[in-house]
C-alpha cells in the first residue's frame, strides 16, 4: 500500500489545507530512513519513512523536537504529523533549507546550546525510553548521574555488545570501568536539558542564519555528555566552542569525562554497524582505566 496518499490527506486534515502532492524528490544523509522532499507547489514538507513497526522512533523524535522548542532557546523544525499504514510509518515535518556553518552562526549556535543547557530537571532521564539511532535508549529517572550513566547506559550497550558476541577484553574492561566511574567525577552535575545525538550531521543553519537542531535523542543529564559528542565524528567549528564557554563554562575534568560519555556512542556503533568500532571502544576504556592507575 503506497503511503503517500494516506501522508497527503493527513496533512490535510492537520494543515486545514488541501494537499496534493505535486513533486516527490528522494534526498540523502540518513542510514535509518528513506527521506524525501514533498510539495504541492507552494507547501514543502520533509518525510521520513521506514517499517510500520519503527513508529515508535518517530513518536520519541517528534516528542523530542517538541520538548526542545518548548525550552524557547534553539530552533527546530516544526512536527507536522506522524502515522502508518500497513506498509510504511512516516513523520512529517517543517522543511528548511539548511546552510553551513560561519564564524558568526557557530558562535550563536554555542550561545543558544548554553541557554537549552540552563533548562534543568529535579532528576536525570525522561519522561519515557526513546532511542538513540535505532538503538533503545533507557530514560528511568534517577537521582544519581552516575548511576544513570553506569546502568542507563554503558552497561546497557555493553549487555547489547554481549549478546552479539562481543566478549574479551571489551567486557573485562567495560567490568572494570563500570566499578570505577565514581573516580572521574566529583560531585553530581546539573541535569540539563540535553539534545541527546548532537554530532555534526544533526545541526545546520537556516535562511535567517539561525542555527536549527534535529534528529534529537533527548534527555535530562549532564551538559559534557551534549559537548563531548560534538568533538566525535568531526567536531564542531571553534566559535562555537568559544561562544558556549564563554556563556556557561564547562567544569574541570571535562576532557577525561567526555571520553565517558562518547563511549557511549561508539558502544552503540559497534552494536548498530559492527566490529570496526570494537577497537576505538576497548582503546577509550583502556585510556580512562590508565586514568584510574595514575
Amino acid at each position: 500500500m503506497d503511503p503517500w496518499n494516506d501522508i497527503s490527506q493527513q496533512i490535510a486534515t492537520i494543515t486545514q489545507q488541501k494537499f496534493f502532492i505535486k513533486e516527490k524528490k528522494p534526498l540523502t544523509g540518513g542510514c535509518i530512513n528513506q527521506s524525501f522532499k514533498i510539495s504541492n507547489g507552494a507547501q514543502i514538507y520533509f518525510v521520513k519513512l521506514n517499517t510500520p513497526e519503527n513508529l515508535a522512533i518517530f513518536d520519541s523524535e517528534a516528542d523530542g523536537l517538541n520538548e526542545i522548542q518548548q525550552s524557547k532557546t534553539i530552533r527546530v523544525p516544526n512536527v507536522i504529523c506522524m502515522g502508518q499504514n500497513a506498509q510504511s510509518a512516516w513523520l512529517v515535518l517543517e522543511y528548511v533549507t539548511l546552510h553551513s556553518a560561519t564564524q558568526n552562526n557557530a558562535e550563536k549556535l554555542g550561545t543558544q546550546l548554553a541557554a537549552m543547557h540552563r533548562i534543568t530537571a529535579k532528576q536525570y532521564g525522561w519522561k519515557h525510553n526513546n532511542f538513540i539511532g535505532n538503538t533503545p535508549q533507557i530514560n528511568t529517572w534517577a537521582h544519581n548521574w552516575i548511576r544513570f550513566w553506569q546502568e542507563n547506559r554503558l552497561n546497557y550497550q555493553l549487555k547489547l555488545a554481549a549478546q552479539k558476541g562481543y566478549g574479551g577484553k571489551l567486557q573485562a574492561f567495560g567490568e572494570r570501568l563500570l566499578a570505577e566511574l565514581e573516580h572521574f567525577f566529583l560531585d553530581q552535575p546539573s541535569s540539563s536539558l540535553l539534545h541527546g545525538d548532537l554530532w555534526q550531521g544533526n545541526y545546520a543553519f537556516d535562511d535567517s542564519n539561525n542555527p536549527i537542531v534535529f534528529d534529537p535523542a533527548v534527555y535530562f543529564g549532564d551538559r559534557e555528555a551534549d559537548i563531548a559528542m560534538t568533538e566525535l565524528f568531526g567536531g564542531f567549528p571553534a566559535a562555537f566552542y568559544s561562544a558556549y564557554q564563554n556563556d556557561y563554562p564547562l567544569d574541570s575534568g571535562y576532557n577525561v569525562r567526555k571520553i565517558i560519555y562518547n563511549l557511549y556512542h561508539i558502544l552503540n556503533h559497534l552494536n548498530l554497524f559492527g566490529n570496526s568500532y570494537r577497537p576505538q571502544a576497548e582503546h577509550m576504556m583502556a585510556t580512562l582505566l590508565a586514568e584510574v592507575r595514575s
